[in-house]
């Protein structure tokens, strides 16, 4: 790693939801984070897992806001966050499956063929999301 980086990694990843209350539960009542503020005029929610916050934006009209397409608009492909282990990432899974806001685009498997775990899923408002598990 170079020591002349200027930046040191994420301070937080934004994203503008179609429902905010449902992003939040997502969030708070699925992966455990826990809202450390908000702003109820703009409105928008700020969540933690201790390492990593998420702010939520609510979209301005949900029902003329232009549904993510990965592979025709620029910008968030994806966001990924790590969890502690492979064992962590199937229980996970194995939630994330009754979840009926999430949809899981692929299961539990290995990375590039080595012995990092990952798995996709889309949250509610359709947002791509990635949680890894690194090799011990």
């Amino acid at each position: 790693m170079s020591n002349n980086t200027v930046t040191q990694g994420a301070h937080h990843i934004g994203l503008t939801v179609p429902s905010l209350a449902d992003t939040r539960v997502f969030f708070v009542d699925t992966l455990g984070f826990d809202q450390v503020g908000e702003i109820p005029d703009y409105p928008a929610v700020f969540l933690s897992d201790g390492t990593t916050m998420i702010t939520l934006w609510q979209a301005k009209d949900p029902s003329t806001a232009i549904p993510f397409d990965r592979k025709n608009v620029i910008g968030l492909h994806h966001f990924a966050l790590k969890v502690r282990s492979a064992e962590a990432l199937e229980k996970l899974h194995k939630k994330l499956k009754d979840v009926d806001s999430v949809e899981v685009e692929f299961s539990p498997e290995s990375l590039g063929g080595g012995s990092t775990q990952h798995m996709m899923c889309s949250i509610p408002g359709g947002i791509r999301m990635e949680f890894i598990a690194p090799a011990a």
